[in-house]
């Protein structure tokens, strides 16, 4: 194995490509990231799960990594929020406990089945919009489709105005992106605690019937005590978890499915189904490339490497999708067939997201619909032209245009 740091792309150019690079010196290997922090990423399926609920490894990275401790890490980083924000993402047992509960309210299957009313609201009004188009003109059903789908349907949830709804999800944005430059990243840190801040306070004083609402109602009632930081924190991680992931899987799927006619075709005659096209996608292109971080409390001997105490690591979750250890030599394909869909596309252990009902939800609902509606569509450009997102964090193309009508 190259015992040099492999460089990381700021930009997420080509995520695939750079996974069989990494996987290429070992499932575990050091890369370096932009600054010049060190951490571990894990490709291997088998080693990736592992990590995911070994007790010697912490998702709270702000009070285990040395070089935070040490104040050597600067805001304008651009994944200072990553490792600074306060949720049950950067918490660990009882603490993460205590914040999980109160956000699990919302994502329980008697609350995701009273969304799927709302779901359809929303895509048949998106959908109707889309229908306004002349049939010659390019569409970017990322753009105008799934992204505000996912949006919509968050800031919903968390009893956003529409009218502040820009401002709340301008941070997760930026955010989520890993080129920003050191003025751009410590702007976005400041702009999304403010707004967010404003959000809490808002709901303060004009409670309603959602999840933020619910949030400091329990914290005011000391029923699951939560800081203010712990709160504008929680939101922040709901909108980000529950708006670019789901879209871009969303993305992945329309795109396989018009470069698979035939597995569209068998979807489309009974012999398939949309839920099995979902699965599929999820582990072969999942929303989530490398999250970070997690911090090793000890010395961990895993993948023929030591991941030393205080060192950070990456879970490649996309590169844990295709690993061929785990699906074969088919690994990268797409097949709705595949007998082992599994995956750790939604995370695993502890930490698994609390979301995968509701984007299922949303998936069955909208991909149907948008085929119904325009059932000649087509892509605009050859798959391999699209260009993706600049990220590392997330997988997903900055847009996917089409043709509606073919």
């Amino acid at each position: 194995m190259d015992k040099c740091p492999y460089v990381l792309d700021r930009s997420g150019s080509d995520l695939h490509q750079e996974n069989k690079n990494l996987r290429a010196r070992g499932p575990v290997t050091q890369v370096e990231l932009h600054g010049g922090y060190t951490a571990w990423s894990v490709t291997g399926y088998e080693e990736a799960r592992q990590l995911l609920v070994d007790p010697r490894i912490a998702k709270n990275t702000k009070d285990n990594w040395p070089e935070f401790q040490a104040g050597r890490v600067p805001q304008d980083w651009e994944l200072f929020t990553w490792v600074a924000m306060d949720n049950m993402q950067t918490r660990d047992g009882a603490e993460h406990d205590r914040l999980r509960k109160l956000v699990a309210r919302a994502f329980t299957s008697r609350q995701v089945a009273k969304s799927r009313p709302i779901i359809e609201g929303i895509v048949n009004r998106l959908l109707d919009e889309l229908a306004t188009v002349p049939a010659d003109e390019v569409v970017d059903v990322k753009g105008r489709f799934f992204y505000p789908l996912s949006t919509i349907l968050v800031c919903d949830l968390l009893g956003i105005r529409e009218e502040d709804q820009k401002a709340m999800l301008q941070g997760a944005q930026v955010n989520a992106k890993t080129d920003n430059t050191a003025e751009e990243a410590e702007a976005n840190l400041h702009q999304w605690h403010e707004a967010l801040g404003r959000l809490v306070e808002t709901k303060r004083r004009e409670p309603g019937d959602d999840l933020t609402t619910i949030i400091i109602k329990a914290t005011e009632d000391d029923e699951a005590p939560l800081t203010d930081e712990e709160v504008v924190g929680s939101v922040h991680l709901l909108i980000g978890g529950g708006t670019e992931t789901t879209a871009n899987v969303l993305c992945h799927t329309l795109v396989d499915l018009l470069t698979h006619p035939d597995q569209l075709a068998a979807i489309r005659s009974g012999e398939a189904s949309w839920e099995e096209a979902w699965d599929e996608e999820v582990r072969k292109d999942g929303a989530v490339g490398s999250m970070p971080f997690r911090c090793a409390l000890e010395d961990i001997e895993i993948g023929g490497v030591t991941i030393a105490k205080g060192d950070l690591v990456l879970i490649n979750y996309l590169a844990a999708g295709r690993d061929p250890a785990k699906y074969g030599d088919t690994a990268d394909e797409f097949d709705i067939t595949r007998e082992d869909k599994s995956s750790l596309g939604f995370g695993y252990g502890r930490h698994r997201c609390l979301g995968p009902a509701l984007a299922t939800m949303e998936a069955m609902v909208a991909l149907p619909a948008l085929f119904e509606r325009f059932p000649d569509l087509k892509l605009a450009v050859p798959a391999t032209e699209l260009k993706p997102a600049a990220t590392f964090i997330f997988n997903g193309p900055a847009e996917v245009p089409l043709l509606l009508k073919g």
